[in-house]
């Protein structure tokens, strides 16, 4: 009789625990820097190539990543790195976008070269921009690789927009222009707690500010690196260079 009660009652419990419930999956909003002001270079084109070839356990562990590196980073170069059509050439190439599983950690780094030649081939201007990120790698069987991925290539994407802006005002001045190349669309503002341009210290003898280009947002974001000497990149300034 105590067994037909045990049972009676082990019946009424799994009725009323229903079925488990079912794991929603997770969206991840693709990394957009088009509200970012584009950075037009003085030549008649340029050519953005990716010269990154993962190994193989890289390879398995960047499939997870709900936005690959590599398909970020190049997003984002074509979108922001515009030629004037001034004679010349430029190629932009992505030579590292990597994330890495070390020592219980997810390393990330890239790096970016950008090198200007005149219109008969010679060399004249050069500039690489190196940034790097880095959280706890999660348990493998928790399910939260891919968000973790995505949060290191988002970090690594959002210093990569100041270094880089850094870099070209800094090494390739003479080869920025001020003027909007056609068919660059109006900028957008960007949603909250994103990365913004913002000015540096202008340092003695740099140009002043010209009349009509507006000043860039306030950057709010933590993640700006601290190594560079200010809160952000420079405003892209004029040159007197043909």
């Amino acid at each position: 009789m105590r067994a037909h009660r045990w049972l009676i009652l082990a019946v009424m419990l799994a009725g009323c625990s229903g079925p488990a419930p079912v794991p929603q999956p997770q969206v991840f909003a693709p990394l957009d820097y088009s509200y970012l002001p584009p950075i037009v270079l003085k030549v008649a084109n340029l050519n953005v190539v990716n010269n990154y070839v993962p190994s193989a356990d890289e390879g398995a562990l960047i499939a997870q990543d709900p936005e690959p590196p590599a398909t970020a980073l190049l997003a984002m170069l074509n979108r922001r790195l515009v030629a004037s059509g001034t004679p010349g050439t430029g190629t932009v190439s992505v030579q590292v976008a990597s994330i890495n599983q070390v020592n219980g950690n997810l390393v990330g780094a890239m790096t970016v070269d950008i090198n200007l030649a005149s219109a008969d081939g010679r060399s004249t201007g050069f500039a690489e921009a190196s940034v790097s990120a880095s959280q706890t790698a999660p348990d493998p069987d928790s399910g939260q690789m891919p968000a973790a991925l995505y949060a290191v290539t988002k970090q690594l994407m959002d210093n990569m927009n100041v270094q880089l802006q850094y870099q070209i005002q800094h090494n390739l001045g003479p080869f920025l222009s001020l003027a909007v190349a056609p068919g660059v669309a109006p900028l957008a503002a960007g949603p909250a707690g994103a990365i913004q341009a913002t000015p540096l210290t202008a340092p003695t003898g740099t140009p002043p500010v010209v009349p009509g280009v507006p000043a860039a947002p306030v950057n709010t974001n933590p993640a700006v690196p601290s190594y560079l000497p200010g809160a952000g990149p420079a405003a892209l300034t004029p040159s007197t260079a043909p």
